[in-house]
Parts: C-alpha cells; sequence; structure tokens
C-alpha cells in the first residue's frame, strides 16, 4: 500500500489518495517485468525487413565470361553474393516477433511496475476546469508547481479524454498523455516522471486491483 498527497493546480497540498494493488514477490518482480516489457517491444515490431536471395535478384542468367583463358577469376553468375548487387547471404527475410505472455501475468507485472514507479509519483487534482482553452504554457506552469522538470520525460495519466487537455500537451515532445484504461508497461518504465490524477488513480485501483 502506498500513500500519495494529492495536490492542487496550485501545487498545494489538497488532501491523500491510497494505491494498493497486488503486486509480485520481490524475487519474481524483476523477472516478469523484464517478460512484459520485452514481450510489449517485441510485439511492437513489424518484422517486414527483406533483402534479396540470388535467386530473387534480377538478371544473371548468362555466365558473365568464359571458364578459361581470360586470366580473371571463375564466375558463373552476376547475381553471386560475392558481387555488388548480388544476392545477400543469410538476409533478414519478412518473419513473426510476436511473444506470447499469460493475461494474467501481463496485469501482474504491470501492476508491479506500475507500484514501483508510486513513490516518485505526483498525484494531482483534476485540472480540466482550469483549463477554459487549450493553452501549453499553464500546463509548464503547473508542472513547474507540482515540482516536476518540464525538461524530465513525464506520463501524464488522466481517467477520461479530454480534448483541451490533449491539445495543450502534444506541443511537448517529452509529455506523453495516455488514459488510466491505456496503461502500458513500457510507457511506465521510460519516463522520469509520472503525473496521475487523483480520478485516473481511482480507475487504475478499480481496473487493475487485485
Amino acid at each position: 500500500m502506498v500513500d500519495c498527497v494529492v495536490k492542487d493546480w496550485q501545487g498545494e497540498a489538497a488532501g491523500t489518495a491510497t494505491l494498493d494493488l497486488k503486486v509480485a514477490s520481490e524475487e519474481n518482480a524483476s523477472h516478469i517485468v523484464h517478460r512484459a516489457l520485452v514481450r510489449q517491444v517485441n510485439n511492437g515490431r513489424q518484422g517486414n525487413a527483406s533483402s534479396k536471395t540470388r535467386a530473387e535478384v534480377r538478371g544473371g542468367g548468362r555466365k558473365p565470361w568464359r571458364q578459361k583463358g581470360t586470366g580473371r577469376a571463375r564466375a558463373g553468375s552476376i547475381r553471386s553474393p560475392l558481387w555488388r548487387g548480388g544476392g545477400v547471404i543469410f538476409g533478414p527475410k519478412p518473419r513473426d516477433y510476436t511473444t506470447k505472455m499469460n493475461r494474467k501475468e501481463r496485469r501482474l507485472a504491470l501492476r508491479t511496475a506500475f507500484q514501483a514507479c508510486s513513490e516518485g509519483m505526483i498525484v494531482v487534482q483534476d485540472f480540466v476546469n482550469e483549463l477554459s482553452q487549450p493553452k501549453t504554457k499553464e500546463i509548464i506552469s503547473a508542472l513547474g508547481r507540482w515540482g516536476v522538470d518540464a525538461d524530465s520525460k513525464i506520463l501524464m495519466v488522466t481517467a477520461e479524454k479530454n480534448d483541451i487537455v490533449e491539445r495543450s500537451v502534444r506541443n511537448l515532445p517529452n509529455v506523453k498523455l495516455i488514459q488510466a484504461t491505456s496503461l502500458n508497461i513500457y510507457d511506465i518504465l521510460n519516463a522520469d516522471s509520472l503525473v496521475v490524477t487523483a480520478s485516473a488513480l481511482e480507475k487504475i485501483q478499480e481496473v487493475y486491483g487485485e
């Protein structure tokens, strides 16, 4: 169980919130989190890299020159891998990188990673009503008041999608905005700072708490 201080729009303490998720045991935590991370990265690969073998390169049907008498090395085809423009030996071919992992294990890894990062997590009150229109400067100022380095990689988690918040954040290249139901292990581990709204924290506890 983790107790967090909830900050308001001005950066002042406005209450507390509790996060209590079932996590993996200490000896298994790093292993299961690593497996889940590798799975997500692998499943994101297109796997469409492809090179041509000597059988697929165009041309090369005729012997470049006669076998003997020219003083040059023997050559049977311009498609040889030894030739520039020839085929590729053991080159990449389209393949499926999909890695499987049980759903219970994936959720356990996600809960473990999120709770491990919760010590430095910043919990804030919902600030949708504080933004009357999209304003990136307001978000940058708020991050400063919350004690978050605006130049660090920030993962901002909200309970629901909001157009004004999205448009205010999208010009910040180091800030990623996701919904509580779209949590994933890569974004959690990749972020330097975690900013979560109080309603999003409740949603996470509701969806992922077991």
